[in-house]
């Protein structure tokens, strides 16, 4: 009990900041959307639109630069490539508007795009 008296402060902000990061999680996770297809860039450049409902496997690059993406179950995968650091691999399955997966090595980036509307038309900064 002393030391409530003397941390007020502290255990008013604590509890605020809690409080407010539980709201965002919160938030965050009402208003997420599933995508609609798979966007696959590579070097800038549109090779393939992929919708998450068919599941799919395909080997993407050439030569020494491939990746292998899986798409299963509503979600995209990288789960093999040859690049050196494996960022890609262990980043994990990718499934909702606005996610993706980036291979600096070979200029691959796989988007999530489409899916439904999650009711905001707007920002203001």
């Amino acid at each position: 009990m002393e030391w409530l008296k003397t941390h007020r402060n502290d255990a008013i902000l604590i509890a605020a900041l809690l409080l407010a990061g539980g709201a965002l999680l919160l938030w965050l996770g009402l208003t997420r959307q599933a995508g609609g297809f798979a966007q696959v860039r590579i070097d800038g450049e549109t090779v393939l639109e992929l919708p998450l409902n068919e599941d799919a496997e395909f080997v993407l690059g050439e030569g020494e630069h491939t990746n292998t993406l899986v798409i299963k179950s509503g979600a995209a995968q990288v789960i093999a490539a040859d690049c050196p650091d494996q960022v890609c691999v262990r980043q994990g399955a990718v499934r909702y508007n606005g996610e993706s997966i980036v291979c600096l090595p070979h200029k691959l980036i796989v988007s999530i795009e489409g899916g439904g509307s999650n009711g905001v038309d707007g920002s203001t900064g």
